[in-house]
């Protein structure tokens, strides 16, 4: 619990306590479920079933980041603390506001929200896990169109009689969307059956069933069939929307018999394969009959032109968009009708929001649009990306759905950082939510190399000429480029993307002043790594020079002697290396400006001016500046900053050595003897 700062504490859950904390690393806000436990060896039980659920990897399941056990001294128990994903919105929450409304919920947006339970729950139980505790408040909503089941439970947890009974009794909703035999504390695929049908009831219902009336209806259907039917006949006489569908679906799903229920799989073809519904999420092309390969491979032996023919007649076919996407990445460039070939990328984007959840498609198409890109930027580096802010919110849409494919992370800053190098769209970014997203990545994928560099050089294009709409994630983004660069001391690559973003965080004031000295650490650690890498020599000197500018302390370790030596030196270093480089210089010349300023200012703390001008002047900066005014004396940038350093060395100097005389002469007065004074003032004579 160290690494955490708790904000403050959620209603209790049935099994425990949901604390909103903090990450002190990184500032992330977080839910840890403090659960009571029993023993040791319930303890230990209960974390060893937990364990695998740190390895699933779906886009619609909130994951568990961290699974650790505290002692709880104000009850003198053992507590499992599960860190999860904070999320303010659920699926209670929209069923509560359509009840105060009594409206109904828009069938276009519950069939989506629907399918993507349906996926996540079907995903579970293919790996043999049951989520035991589901119900509208362990569904959270991340966004408006994207939800994620949470809070899955351990057999071990859920069979805590006492627990639940105690629970139970303060708030009697708890415990209403349980199967039957879940009561008994006995679970299975089916048990998450039944409470999946309650929450489609209880949405189907919310604008003319209040609270209370829902909880004894889902109470009541674990005894008898009847309230059901009569529910189902209500819906029908006040139209609710596919009212059809759960009049066939619910019965089936609610039967009190766990053996006499239908399968996840089951509700999937009922709804979204033979039935109507529509989700973006669902594959439900996976379940229905694929076109016969003979076809597909006549239609894709063909040119540029009949493989997109083939993808605009099957689009609703993956397989058939896969396979073209795959006949694409093999045709040479010469053969591919560029810079534009007519509808491939419109093609190619179509394909993928409609077949959002088929990774295999996502990863190709984005290869096959990478490809394109670069050949024609390499082509013409003035070519306009033919890209609208709803492919690029599109993009980013696919990007949560994956949110835990190292591959398709990596291609998606890629491609957005080519789109937002072309084409102003850094605002509609910001508004998507693009910084938090990034934020997530890099708190989570911290030690993979390949997302971290292109997260990096997205920031990069994002901050270079943004307006910022929105700074609250932007002040976050340092502790995680910190935290990137420590994680990788000795990748060059990282070390110059994280130079930029360190420079520009620092012009737009995005960075605490607490950061300051590690900033210029790593910022003088990178210049050592990779001096020959000029563009991060300069970044990395814009980046310290303004550090320097606002922060005497800043200031204080560049000068300072460090363990891997000081920055006055590597700076000396630097030049010679780059004498004949105007650019660099004139970064060099930028860094010594501010820091000769702090050494003329008779406000500045007493340590940065005590020890600031000794070492400029024992480190031979004074020569260095004038050989720079005597080799430049064209660019006035340069020369500027040249001049104004040397100035300001000159004026402390000069301020040092008056200083030095008025200290020689008060401490020579105060040697002097003293010759006592008569009343009258005349002196006495010895």
């Amino acid at each position: 619990m160290e690494k955490y700062q708790i904000l403050y504490q959620l209603s209790p859950g049935a099994l425990g306590v949901n604390l909103v904390v903090e990450e002190l690393a990184t500032e992330a806000k977080l839910v840890i479920k403090q659960v009571e436990c029993l023993d040791e060896h319930h303890t230990n039980e209960a974390l060893e079933e937990l364990r695998p659920l740190l390895k699933l990897q779906h886009a619609h399941i909130s994951l568990y980041q961290e699974l650790f056990i505290t002692w709880n001294s104000e009850v003198s128990s053992l507590s499992l603390c599960l860190v999860m994903e904070y999320s303010q919105g659920s699926l209670q929450m929209v069923i509560q506001s359509k009840r105060e409304e009594k409206t109904e919920m828009d069938p276009k947006w519950m069939q989506e929200i629907l399918g993507q339970m349906l996926d996540a729950l079907e995903y579970l139980h293919q790996l043999s896990i049951i989520h035991r505790n589901l119900k509208p408040s362990n569904i959270s909503l991340v966004s408006k169109n994207h939800c994620k089941l949470q809070d899955l439970s351990s057999n071990a947890m859920m069979t805590h009689r006492a627990k639940w009974n105690v629970r139970a009794e303060e708030d009697p909703f708890q415990k209403s969307w349980m199967a039957p035999e879940a009561l008994d504390f006995t679970f299975s695929q089916m048990s998450d059956v039944w409470s999946l049908g309650c929450i489609m009831l209880d949405m189907a219902s919310c604008s003319f069933l209040n609270a209370t009336e829902a909880m004894y209806l889902r109470k009541s259907l674990r005894q008898n069939s009847g309230s059901l039917k009569a529910i189902l006949k209500t819906m029908e006489e006040k139209h609710i929307p596919d009212v059809e569908t759960f009049s066939s679906l619910l019965p089936l799903m609610l039967q009190i018999n766990p053996l006499d229920r239908i399968t996840i799989k089951a509700v999937v073809r009922m709804t979204f394969v033979s039935g109507s519904f529509k989700s973006s999420c669902v594959a439900m092309t996976l379940h229905q009959q694929v076109v016969p390969e003979i076809i597909t491979n006549i239609l894709l032996e063909g040119n540029v032109t009949s493989i997109l023919e083939a993808m605009e007649n099957f689009p609703s076919r993956p397989e058939v968009q896969l396979k073209a996407m795959k006949r694409l990445l093999q045709i040479p460039e010469d053969q591919l009708g560029l810079p534009w070939p007519k509808g491939l990328v419109e093609v190619v984007v179509t394909a993928m929001k409609l077949h959002e959840r088929i990774l295999d498609l996502q990863l190709c198409a984005c290869s096959l649009l990478l490809r394109i890109l670069s050949h024609v930027l390499v082509q013409d580096a003035e070519a306009q990306v033919p890209w609208d802010i709803s492919i690029i919110c599109s993009l980013l849409s696919i990007m949560r759905s994956h949110s835990d494919s190292e591959q398709l992370i990596t291609q998606g800053y890629s491609l957005l950082t080519i789109i937002s190098s072309q084409v102003q769209v850094s605002e509609e970014l910001q508004k998507a939510g693009l910084f938090e997203l990034i934020l997530e990545h890099l708190y989570r994928f911290s030690k993979d190399r390949d997302i971290c560099f292109s997260a990096l050089g997205l920031l990069w294009s994002l901050l270079v000429d943004a307006v910022i709409v929105n700074k609250d994630p932007v002040v976050k983004i340092p502790a995680l480029v910190i935290q990137v660069l420590d994680t990788h001391p000795t990748d060059a690559e990282i070390a110059e993307a994280g130079c930029a973003v360190f420079w520009l965080l620092s012009l737009l004031g995005c960075m605490s002043e607490w950061q300051f000295e590690k900033v210029v650490e790593l910022l003088l650690q990178s210049i050592r790594l990779s001096q020959e890498r000029v563009l991060l020599v300069n970044n990395a000197y814009r980046g310290l020079a303004s550090l320097a500018k606002v922060s005497e302390l800043a200031a204080f370790r560049v000068v300072m002697p460090q363990d891997g030596g000081s920055g006055l030196t590597l700076l000396q270093e630097t030049y010679q290396l780059y004498k004949d480089d105007p650019e660099v210089v004139e970064n060099l010349c930028m860094l010594l400006a501010h820091l000769s300023s702090y050494s003329e200012d008779p406000l500045a703390l007493p340590e940065s001016s005590e020890e600031i001008l000794p070492e400029l002047e024992s480190s031979g900066i004074r020569a260095l500046v004038r050989e720079i005014q005597g080799r430049f004396t064209s660019s006035l940038e340069l020369v500027s900053y040249a001049e104004k350093a040397s100035l300001s060395l000159e004026a402390a100097l000069h301020s040092s050595q008056e200083r030095k005389l008025c200290g020689a002469a008060v401490r020579e007065e105060a040697a002097a003897p003293k010759v006592p004074f008569l009343p009258e003032g005349r002196p006495h004579l010895p």
